[in-house]
């Protein structure tokens, strides 16, 4: 390995020469095809830490689908149900644990996941390098590759698909530097443990949380640690279903990533998967046709019609009624990555199916916050931990 690279350009094309280097040891990647750009390798290295986290704390095999330096979604790799792999285009499929880790991650924004980087917690089998091959994708990062893996994924984008084999047994040093406008900043790394331990302070009448919503709490807020703040976080079933990043307001990050886990739970719905969609219509065309006919009274006239054009026949949007009915048979978590300054995320989060929060508390709004949480008959931790991201 070399201590330092040269890299397309930097974060846009005109900032140029650029490279990646490393002071006092080589670099603990090699690039194994493709040729990396500055944003690339952002992606890469914090999405490489996030899986490998996810994997310590949960013992599955975990992956990443990263987009300008935040999660579009993360996932353990649980087997997928009969309507997510309708949703997710995957009918049928048999998937590696790792594949069907990196299918969640993708599916929980498909939109967003659109020429994402990928990272994955283990080492890359076919399954994974199948999936991959479909989807429009930058690159990947991986601790290793199986061969036919690595001759599947080096025939994507013409030949030019990155792809980047991470020294799984590096650690960064404790200390991190950042140079801002000519000035160096220095802080200690965030090396705080995510655990269980950190779901126990309890707050709320209902004391209970089930296993599976323990683990899906550590699942979305070790997401957050990796996601650009402020970040609010939902997920269900191991995966990330709605994530809202980097807002100035809690409660719009609240909206976005609880709009988001609306149209993850609606992609499922029979009316959704059943939609007659003319039969030429490509992967990324059909899965935005499917977001949009949920987001249907959100679209202007002009939108409407095009979505009206891609289909066979006309079909009526989802009512009001179909659409809480349907979120009702869902029980979600959240997780925010600062403590909740307002009831008004809670009352958001109610209306997405979230039974389960994590925050760490020390608001001076806590009592209504809680108060909030217990009219709903949820459960809410205080973790006592922030996890800033910048």
């Amino acid at each position: 390995m070399v201590s330092e690279i040269a890299l397309r350009y930097g974060t846009n094309p005109h900032q140029t020469p650029a490279c990646a280097r490393r002071s006092g040891g080589p670099l603990p990647f090699a690039v194994l095809n493709g040729a990396p750009g500055y944003i690339n390798l952002l992606d890469a290295l914090n999405g490489w830490p996030l899986v490998r986290e996810l994997r310590a704390a949960t013992g599955e095999p975990a992956a990443a689908s990263f987009k300008h330096v935040s999660p579009a979604g993360a996932a353990i790799g649980l087997p997928l149900s009969e309507a997510l792999q309708r949703a997710y285009a995957l009918d049928g499929a048999e998937l590696s644990p790792l594949a069907a880790a990196y299918a969640r991650a993708r599916g929980g924004d498909l939109i967003s996941s659109y020429g994402d980087f990928a990272a994955c917690s283990d080492t890359v089998d076919a399954s994974v390098a199948q999936v991959l091959r479909r989807e429009v994708s930058d690159g990947i990062i991986a601790p290793a590759y199986d061969a036919d893996a690595l001759e599947i994924l080096r025939g994507k984008k013409a030949g030019k698909y990155l792809i980047i084999q991470i020294d799984p047994d590096f650690e960064p040093p404790p200390t991190e530097l950042r140079d801002v406008f000519g000035i160096q900043l220095e802080q200690p790394r965030d090396r705080e443990p995510l655990t269980l331990d950190r779901l126990v302070n309890v707050v709320t009448k209902k004391h209970t949380i089930p296993p599976e919503a323990q683990r899906d709490l550590l699942v979305a807020t070790i997401a957050l640690r990796y996601t650009q703040s402020n970040s609010v976080c939902v997920a269900n079933g191991g995966q990330v279903i709605g994530l809202g990043a980097g807002q100035q307001s809690r409660i719009h990050c609240s909206r976005i990533a609880c709009s988001k886990a609306d149209r993850w739970m609606l992609l499922q719905h029979p009316r959704v998967l059943q939609l007659p969609l003319r039969k030429e219509l490509k992967r990324p065309e059909r899965f935005t046709a499917r977001e949009q006919f949920i987001a249907h009274d959100e679209l202007s006239p002009a939108e409407q019609a095009h979505l009206a054009s891609q289909m066979t026949e006309p079909v009526q949007p989802l009512s009001p009624e179909e659409r809480r009915a349907w979120i009702g048979n869902f029980t979600n978590v959240l997780s925010h990555d600062a403590f909740m300054p307002f009831r008004d995320n809670v009352d958001r989060a109610q209306a997405s199916g979230v039974r389960y929060i994590l925050q760490p508390g020390g608001s001076i709004a806590d009592e209504g916050v809680i108060a909030a949480a217990d009219e709903y008959g949820m459960a809410m931790a205080f973790s006592g931990l922030r996890l800033f991201h910048h």
